[in-house]
């Protein structure tokens, strides 16, 4: 529960989901100012940072929030994390469903990845149902969001490294790409996470080891299939030469209709969510995951084997920066690094990595919540030849809400 300290002020849209999500860790109340106070048309929150809020809203308990009349102001008091069974939005059977808003232009894993974050310090289970006209499957370049299937396939498998492996699921209903403008495409997402723990085990990751596998999915949503053999068949053509264990998915499927009346046609419906995509992930000798995202633009106009070549290259870039952990996991790992036990984790990164403005942002942002700072110095050894070790102390939040026994 949030205390009588005085809420730490921030300024600026970027990072709310971090600011928001230790906020309600660490129980300290923050004030965020000057959110898009310049924009002439849209000044403020945009829609989905106030989806966000309602979904925080929705798996806490106690939580205050106050969003100002021009909306370029956040206050936020958090409160306990109960689960989706107290939710508002929760039916009979704990599951909560959120309905995101037909002007959402970020990706599902904008949601996703905070949410994740949470669950393990829950008092229960998190089961949360995404549907509405907003939900995007694929990864968008106007947020730079991943897809759905890398959240599944690079993201979760990384909570088993801290102790947090049972009863962990994503589950992708209706797949769906940015449409018009970049606005979603009514996919469907349910996530079950239950999970909780008293707190992270304590990590030390040294050994990045060699890529043995790369594993993939291709995805068409109201178009033709034959999209995703073109995107493969592009893809092997640059990552045979360097592995020989590649293994990717084919997922073709229909487009959501949606109402969309018209004068002489009141019950007219459309399709929405057209088209399609590559999810990349690398697995090494040590279990280290690289993973890669590329999609169709929502305007067309490009072929399915540039889209292909893309991912590809995205995912040798990836694995090119070195270290443990890619640029896109990297977050999460050294958050529910700084939540575990008071203990000193450590772990290899490439300095592109570390030098990433999100990732700087990221330990600032923990500085001012009142974490250790982190240790860096150079790796070791030839494997560990220009990249870095992080030496990050957990703080020892725990999760207070966690029956014991």
């Amino acid at each position: 529960m949030a205390t009588s300290q005085p809420p730490l002020r921030f300024q600026s849209h970027q990072s709310l989901t971090t600011r928001l999500v230790l906020a309600t860790l660490l129980g300290r109340a923050i004030r965020i100012d000057q959110i898009r106070p310049d924009s002439p048309t849209n000044p403020g929150l945009a829609p989905h940072e106030i989806s966000f809020l309602r979904l925080l809203e929705a798996v806490t308990n106690g939580s205050h929030i106050e969003i100002s009349y021009t909306g370029t102001v956040l206050l936020y008091k958090p409160g306990l994390i109960t689960g989706s069974a107290s939710g508002s939005g929760a039916n009979v059977s704990g599951v909560l469903t959120h309905e995101l808003p037909a002007n959402n232009t970020r990706g599902i894993s904008y949601f996703l990845l905070p949410l994740c974050l949470l669950a393990p310090f829950s008092k229960a289970k998190f089961n949360v149902m995404f549907t509405g006209p907003g939900v995007i499957t694929s990864s968008t370049d106007k947020g730079g969001d991943m897809s759905v299937d890398s959240v599944r396939t690079a993201i979760l498998p990384l909570y088993a490294r801290f102790g947090i492996e049972r009863d962990i699921e994503l589950r992708v209903l209706k797949r769906s790409n940015p449409g018009t403008r970049g606005f979603g495409g009514a996919g469907e997402v349910q996530l079950l996470f239950g999970h909780q723990v008293r707190l992270p085990k304590t990590l030390h990751l040294m050994n990045p080891g060699r890529i043995k596998k790369i594993r993939g999915v291709a995805y068409s949503t109201g178009v033709s299939g034959s999209n995703n053999a073109r995107m493969i068949e592009a893809t092997r053509g640059v990552l045979n030469q360097f592995a020989a264990d590649i293994y990717i998915f084919s997922d073709v499927g229909s487009a959501t209709l949606v109402a969309a009346p018209e004068k002489s046609n009141p019950s007219a419906k459309k399709k929405v969510g057209l088209g399609f995509g590559l999810s990349l992930v690398a697995e090494s000798s040590t279990g280290c995951l690289y993973s890669a995202d590329a999609s169709s633009p929502p305007e067309g106009g490009q072929p399915p084997e540039d889209v292909g070549r893309m991912c590809a290259f995205q995912l040798l870039e990836s694995v090119e920066r070195g270290g443990c952990v890619s640029l896109e996991a990297a977050s999460t790992v050294i958050t529910l690094m700084a939540m575990g036990s008071e203990d000193v984790g450590r772990i290899q990164v490439g300095r592109e990595v570390v030098a990433n403005p999100h990732i700087v942002q990221l330990a600032r942002d923990l500085n001012d919540f009142g974490t250790a700072g982190w240790g860096i110095r150079d790796a070791d050894g030839e494997k560990g030849e220009g990249q870095l070790i992080v030496s990050v102390v957990g703080r020892g939040v725990g999760n207070v809400g966690r029956k014991l026994g």
